[in-house]
């Protein structure tokens, strides 16, 4: 059996060309469900294998497909290929070395809900991967997969690719919709959620591109071939980007349920010099920070269940390790920095915490901090918590608050090393 279900790339030379994916069973899956399913049949056979979103919410891909109503259309399926979260690559790797895969997913999602027109919507920074798979789409249609009445069938469908301008908040996914419409890329108020409410104001689903990625797969072999990887609660492979302080840092696909001590000793070849695991980020900048103060952790399961059992997230798996030479006030001074720079300004909490996050942890990385201000930093971090209109003003504290909360003494050591004068009111 071939080793990987994603990264098949890895395994097939020249992945990305149609004739070398068309003599490996590509656009079998897509040709099956045209002809010989119906749209509810696709979605209840994504339901029965336990697929979910790879994006980070980890919501089931069947059930919310499920939501769009069928006394509104049109419908559309947008692919989110904004992958703009620090520690995460999963995403650019399947677009430039098996972007056939991720487009026969599209297409599978999009006859699963009736849709004829899907968009792929990617950072501002993936001019150039855009660029091919507009190659990619004009070579299926003329190759008869992409267009109007395919398959001899009533169905027709057609892709386009949309890039953004680089701004971290068109990854969540109402932010993604604005921008999309040509709008400023800022989150809408919900409810109403896409699936009811989405582009153009339609039903719309938006799924990961990993996510999608797993949809031939899946519809070719069945869903229970899919659950014999992973977890009752998690089923299947999931890409773990691993990165930090690890000998090698790269993309792994493994099954849900694999440990962090596997990730990292086995396939990431453990810690430069031999130095031990302090922390791990399992969702990037954006996770709770996991204190490494006890070989038990090493040896939890990589599941959605699991990890949130241990006070983190999995989210999309972007698993940055910190070993003992960390100081942790400098790492999580790094991703308030991101997230003040990335908050888009609309909620107040938001936009004026991140930016007083941001000026308290300068401050003590520049030696001007006192002991107060790591209260303080807490302060802030707790008043934003609940009070946002998306996910990222929640993402900015987590590793604030889990920081302080886990590490109170790295913060301390830092205000210790104060080099200059505090000024007053600063």
């Amino acid at each position: 059996m071939s080793q990987y279900v994603l990264l098949r790339h890895r395994e097939i030379p020249h992945l990305d060309q149609l004739d070398v994916y068309l003599k490996h069973g590509g656009f079998e899956a897509f040709k099956k469900v045209v002809t010989q399913m119906q749209p509810a049949e696709v979605v209840n056979e994504v339901k029965a294998s336990g697929l979910r979103g790879r994006g980070g919410a980890g919501f089931p891909t069947g059930v919310k497909w499920s939501f769009l109503p069928n006394n509104i259309w049109p419908h559309y399926v947008v692919c989110n290929a904004d992958e703009s979260e620090p520690g995460t690559f999963k995403d650019r790797e399947i677009l430039e070395s098996n972007p056939f895969q991720l487009l026969e997913g599209l297409m599978i999602a999009s006859y699963a809900v009736q849709a004829n027109l899907a968009y792929i919507y990617l950072r501002g920074e993936f001019w150039q991967i855009a660029h091919t798979l507009d190659e990619k789409i004009a070579e299926l249609e003329k190759a008869g997969l992409l267009g109007d009445h395919l398959f001899g069938t009533n169905y027709s469908l057609h892709i386009y690719t949309h890039l953004g301008a680089g701004a971290y908040i068109c990854g969540e996914e109402t932010a993604l919709l604005e921008s999309l419409e040509g709008k400023l890329g800022q989150p809408r108020l919900r409810p109403p959620f896409p699936a009811v409410y989405g582009l153009y104001g339609k039903p719309t689903v938006i799924n990961n591109v990993e996510t999608l990625a797993n949809l031939p797969p899946i519809l070719e072999k069945g869903a229970q071939w899919y659950r014999s990887f992973g977890t009752e609660k998690s089923p299947g492979v999931k890409i773990f980007c691993l990165s930090g302080n690890v000998n090698r840092p790269g993309n792994y696909e493994l099954p849900l349920g694999t440990t962090f001590r596997e990730l990292i000793y086995t396939y990431g070849g453990g810690i430069p010099e031999g130095r031990k695991v302090k922390a791990i980020l399992p969702a990037g900048a954006s996770s709770a920070i996991i204190a490494v103060n006890d070989d038990a952790i090493l040896d939890t399961p990589m599941d959605y269940e699991s990890v949130a059992a241990i006070g983190s997230q999995l989210g999309s798996a972007s698993v940055i390790v910190a070993d003992e030479t960390v100081n942790m006030a400098w790492l999580v001074s790094k991703t308030v920095n991101f997230f003040k720079h990335e908050s888009c300004g609309k909620c107040t909490p938001c936009r004026e915490g991140t930016f007083w996050m941001n000026r308290i942890t300068q401050r003590m990385m520049a030696g001007r901090a006192v002991e107060s201000d790591v209260d303080l930093l807490a302060n802030v971090a707790n008043q934003i918590a609940g009070k946002c209109l998306c996910a990222l003003g929640e993402f900015s504290v987590m590793a604030v608050q889990t920081g302080i909360r886990q590490f109170r003494t790295d913060f301390l050591e830092q205000v210790k090393q104060q080099t200059a004068p505090v000024a007053q009111g600063e």
